[in-house]
């Protein structure tokens, strides 16, 4: 790959506005982004550029990039974009993020540009596509398994099981393998067009695909932290379904 071109990745940032008072980096309002994304990235042979939310330059952004990665963040999307009133669990994002988010990613799939949902961009994906979430996983399903156990977010918690015929099983190559979980919210019902790749030991949907874009993955775990092979193989597959 290092004598081919490098892909362009753009990245979504996230987008903060807590004071210094309240622990935020600054008074002003600032973007955000954990490092492992981009690394991730430069690691399987991209370049990562971070994406501002400026709707009026959604053109330029899909002119010059060849993938996207809508990450994940501390934030749910607000039930209101899927028809449904809040559970007193849940934290919703503010609209400037979720809307451009939306715009930005329904446009991404109208030009079938590469695109991974990490966490909530999988949980957007499924939004955008007229699916539902479960607000909040201890609150809807009976689990032994605890999906946001806090501590270290990139340990490995718990194990998926993949569909054999799925893109996510070409790409790991394996059946079953541990990830990290870092959500207290899932995919509940499928958005149109969307098939379900991968699921935890408890029937939570771990991963979604849709089949008829040229590379559409959303992941509820967070594969940027590359703590196994399977997990760098998915962001590779994205760099290479860029180029």
């Amino acid at each position: 790959m290092s004598k081919m071109k490098k892909p362009i990745i753009g990245i979504v940032l996230d987008h903060e506005t807590r004071k210094e008072k309240d622990g935020g980096y600054s008074n002003y309002p600032w973007y955000a982004l954990r490092a492992d994304y981009s690394k991730a990235v430069v690691n399987n042979g991209g370049i990562p550029i971070m994406i501002p939310y400026h709707a009026e330059l959604i053109d330029q952004y899909l002119s010059f990039c060849e993938g996207f990665i809508f990450p994940g963040g501390e934030y749910d999307i607000s039930p209101s974009y899927y028809g449904e009133k809040p559970d007193p669990k849940t934290s919703a994002s503010s609209d400037a993020r979720t809307n451009f988010e939306i715009e930005l990613m329904r446009k991404v799939l109208k030009k079938n540009k590469p695109l991974l949902g990490i966490c909530a961009g999988e949980q957007l994906l499924n939004v955008v596509l007229g699916g539902t979430l479960y607000q909040d996983i201890s609150s809807c399903i009976n689990t032994k398994i605890n999906h946001k156990p806090g501590g270290e977010t990139s340990q490995n918690r718990h194990f998926i099981d993949i569909k054999e015929n799925s893109l996510l099983h070409k790409i790991v190559g394996k059946d079953r393998y541990k990830v990290n979980s870092h959500h207290h919210q899932a995919v509940h019902k499928l958005g149109e067009g969307l098939v379900i790749s991968a699921k935890s030991e408890d029937g939570i949907i771990e991963a979604i695909e849709r089949p008829q874009s040229h590379f559409c993955i959303g992941v509820e775990w967070h594969p940027e932290y590359e703590k196994n092979a399977e997990d760098s193989k998915l962001i590779k597959a994205l760099i290479k379904h860029s180029i």
